[in-house]
């Protein structure tokens, strides 16, 4: 064997001596291998870290900001598929009554509710709850709809006009396309009672006789709904199976269909009633 190729013989048989060694010192602690690797993963972390790109710290946000910007999101695509829901529909409520049965009627639901028959395209809307709580308290729900309204229309009811009917501030106008009346029970039967004593005024004093007086007469000395429609739909919220009071004259042939609440409605549930007015066959008697 030549000089080289001995050299290189005997480094050869010293690194196999070497890595027969290093194995069994592995086998015979390895506990301390454990350490060794876990002492070079702390040593070289360091060195990762900083050679990892900087970047933005991730954000962490409160259970209310997401809330939030969910609401806004779903408000955005319901921007773009309230209008054309309405348009789909076989047929479309021109008046629809929201009556509330239950003893809490909420503000924001009811709110809610009637920004959406104004998305969709309804131009008539009362609202309506067995304790005048609504009524009362008209000013609340007209600062709840207009904050619901710029939350959930945007710009989009800069194109359109609403009157809130029988609100104090007459100068207030909601920027969209329908007419909202709060009613109570006073606007039911006690309406009825007031405008046949009206008539019989009248006929006292001899304005009128008594042969006068037939449908659209008595629609014209009520003032619950004066300007206003019979209401096509009803939509009842609660387990009531009553409307409780509500136009007992003006929704002799109008639909009602009952839903469980008004509260945590969603748009979905909304739109189902809506669907199912669209659908229903009225024989107006027949």
């Amino acid at each position: 064997m030549s000089g080289a190729g001995g050299l290189a013989w005997r480094a050869l048989h010293a690194l196999l001596r070497a890595l027969l060694c290093l194995q069994r010192a592995l086998l015979a602690a390895p506990r301390a291998a454990a350490a060794v690797v876990a002492a070079s993963c702390a040593l070289l972390a360091p060195a990762a870290l900083a050679l990892r790109p900087a970047g933005p710290a991730p954000r962490r946000e409160c259970g209310g900001g997401r809330t939030r910007r969910r609401r806004l999101r779903g408000a955005a695509l319901g921007r773009q598929r309230w209008r054309p829901d309405g348009r789909a529909l076989r047929k479309l409520p021109v008046h629809v009554g929201l009556v509330v049965t239950e003893e809490e009627p909420s503000y924001a639901d009811m709110a809610s509710l009637v920004v959406w028959c104004m998305a969709v395209g309804i131009s008539y809307v009362s609202v309506y709850d067995h304790n005048g709580i609504f009524k009362r308290n008209n000013s609340r729900l007209m600062d709840e709809i207009l904050k619901q309204q710029q939350e959930l229309l945007g710009l989009d009811c800069s194109k359109y006009t609403m009157e809130f009917a029988n609100q104090e501030k007459a100068d207030q106008v909601l920027n969209c396309q329908s007419t909202l009346k709060v009613l109570s029970p006073e606007d039911g039967k006690a309406d009825i009672i007031k405008a046949a004593q009206n008539f019989c005024q009248l006929v006292a004093q001899q304005q009128r006789t008594y042969t006068d007086l037939d449908v659209n007469e008595l629609d014209s000395l009520l003032s619950s709904t004066n300007g206003f429609p019979d209401p096509d739909l009803v939509l009842k919220f609660g387990p009531v199976d009553s409307t409780l009071g509500f136009l007992p004259w003006h929704i002799r042939l109008t639909e009602i269909i009952s839903l469980p609440s008004h509260q945590n409605i969603s748009y979905e549930d909304f739109f189902s009633a809506l669907h199912r007015y669209a659908a229903c066959e009225q024989r107006w008697g027949k």
